[in-house]
């Protein structure tokens, strides 16, 4: 999403297919995400883990699977990213709400992709943001063969365009050769 109030391109995760994705489907999702920003020239993309609280408590369980996340990716499970989690929507893009609730993260206020805890959450966030900031979106379902152009029966032409714009680049960069 290009969000004129945010200072760059963000990308919201799985607003549109996995209900509840458990913790080795949102590590998928997370990879597919980094993978995508690398594709876009983000060379090590910040991932803010969303949760209602920037805290671990036992009784939400998406603040366990930020935590456990966050874990995996300093362990190599997740390549390529900064992840950190569980961070609120506020700290994740404000550096200010950060500072305020002395957190101290190399992705607060600066996350460049927002894993959402469920379809719910990330439906939500899309829309509000679309809705209410003025986001410009594309839809794409990653982990596939090829990538899956999504988009909402409401959503604007240009929205469609820069859906089929990002599956064509997506898919050109799988068949470029790799070179080591």
């Amino acid at each position: 999403m290009d969000i004129p109030a945010y200072h760059k391109l963000l990308i919201v995760t799985d607003a549109a297919i996995n209900i509840q994705p458990d913790l080795d489907q949102k590590r998928d999702i997370c990879q597919n995400a980094v993978d995508l920003m690398h594709l876009l020239g983000v060379e090590m993309p910040r991932v803010a883990v969303l949760a209602a609280i920037e805290t671990v408590s036992s009784r939400m369980p998406s603040t366990l699977d930020a935590a456990a996340l966050t874990v995996m990716s300093a362990r190599g499970q997740i390549e390529g990213a900064l992840v950190d989690g569980p961070l609120a929507f506020d700290n994740a893009i404000s550096i200010e709400a950060a500072q305020a609730k002395c957190i101290a993260s190399p992705v607060a206020g600066q996350a460049d992709i927002l894993l959402v805890p469920d379809l719910e959450a990330g439906n939500m966030l899309a829309k509000q943001l679309i809705y209410f900031a003025g986001a410009d979106a594309a839809g794409l379902v990653l982990g596939a063969q090829v990538p899956i152009i999504l988009t909402s029966r409401a959503d604007p032409d240009k929205v469609r365009t820069a859906s089929a714009s990002l599956a064509r680049l997506t898919a050109a960069k799988r068949l470029e050769p790799r070179t080591v």
